[in-house]
């Protein structure tokens, strides 16, 4: 039975490269990913996420473009 994982394909075949399809939509499943984690840690630490941002804030304010 075959394996149904999205980058299996790429990693059986690796001399062929990635088509800029294939590295845009695992990108945008990595980042639902990466905003559901943030989401999820944000309900379940809601006083340490506030701190984070805040810090993320202050930083992006002090930055020098």
């Amino acid at each position: 039975m075959p394996d149904h994982d999205d980058g299996a394909a790429t990693r059986e075949r690796p001399e062929q490269p990635e088509t800029e399809a294939e590295r845009r939509r695992r990108r945008a499943r990595f980042l639902r990913e990466l905003a559901e984690a943030r989401a999820l840690r944000e309900r379940v630490q809601p006083r340490r996420a506030k701190a984070a941002r805040l810090r993320h804030a202050m930083r992006m304010r002090t930055f020098r473009w």
